[in-house]
Parts: C-alpha cells; sequence; structure tokens
C-alpha cells in the first residue's frame, strides 16, 4: 500500500523545487535564460524554485530541458525513486541512458512480449530490474575486455594504420 503521508502537497511541492532549483543551479546558465527558454515567466521560475509554487508537468520538463538535463528521465526517477536518486543523476550519462530506456520500453516491451504483455505481474519488476542491471553490468564488461583486446592487438600492428 502507497504512504499516502509522501504525496502530500507541500512535501511533494518542496522536493520537486529542490530537483529544478538543483538542475537550473548545476546548468551554469541565468535563470533568465532558463525561463525564457522554458517558455515561464521569471517570477514564476524563482518562485517554482523556492517552492512557492507548482509547476505543471510541462513546465517541469521543460525547466530540466532548459537546464540541459534529461528530463523525462528526471521526473520519472523524481516520482519512482524520490528527488534524491533524481538529484544524484544529474547531469550524467546514466540519465540520458534512462531516458532513452523508459522512452524504447514499452514498445518494446510490445514487440518482444506479444501477447504475453498482458500475463506480467507486478511482483515480477523488481527481480527483473536487477536482471536488467545485471546483464548491462556483463555487457559492460564485455565492451571493455574486447576494448582491451584491440588495444593490445593495434599497439602490436602499428595501431589502427598498421
Amino acid at each position: 500500500m502507497i504512504d499516502m503521508g509522501v504525496l502530500g502537497e507541500t512535501q511533494t511541492r518542496q522536493e520537486l523545487a529542490h530537483l529544478l532549483h538543483t538542475a537550473v543551479e548545476r546548468s551554469g546558465r541565468n535563470r533568465c535564460e532558463i525561463a525564457r527558454e522554458a517558455d515561464i515567466h521569471k517570477d514564476a521560475l524563482r518562485r517554482t524554485l523556492v517552492g512557492e509554487r507548482s509547476p505543471s508537468v510541462g513546465e517541469a520538463l521543460r525547466i530540466l530541458a532548459s537546464s540541459g538535463m534529461a528530463p523525462h528521465a528526471h521526473l520519472l526517477l523524481f516520482l519512482g525513486a524520490g528527488g534524491d536518486q533524481a538529484i544524484r543523476w544529474l547531469q550524467t550519462d546514466i540519465a540520458r541512458f534512462f531516458e532513452e530506456l523508459v522512452g524504447e520500453l514499452p514498445s518494446a516491451l510490445e514487440r518482444v512480449l506479444g501477447n504475453q504483455v498482458h500475463d506480467v505481474k507486478p511482483r515480477w519488476a523488481k527481480g527483473t530490474a536487477h536482471r536488467m542491471a545485471r546483464l548491462l553490468a556483463d555487457h559492460i564488461d564485455e565492451l571493455e575486455r574486447k576494448d582491451a583486446l584491440l588495444g593490445e592487438s593495434g599497439a602490436g600492428f602499428g595501431g589502427r594504420h598498421g
């Protein structure tokens, strides 16, 4: 069961404000530029960043995008894993990976599972997430091994132009 206390308006607004404020600060851009690009009045942006005003979903996405972040990934991380996780992944390759993954996953699931997509059980999510992370770690290890082998063989033959 979902703890409704963590879904309170004031707490949610403050946590989202903290995420958006951190994104704006880390962007290195001034707030006027971000407000203009995000199509939000600069005072509304200021009030949003201090938690006095709740942004619409579109505004939050535009603020993140104008700050140079992966907007969908960070909003999904905020909703699914919390503001701290979203902030830890700001301006990282893993956030950009997550953005692409989440965008591709629904169609990939439908394409691969076909009619079985309706047989998927929510209780499988945690195990699937861990399995996917392990598969990704194995893939990274394999790529690093291949890079090391190519580096060793390339050095013996004069590199690429050997």
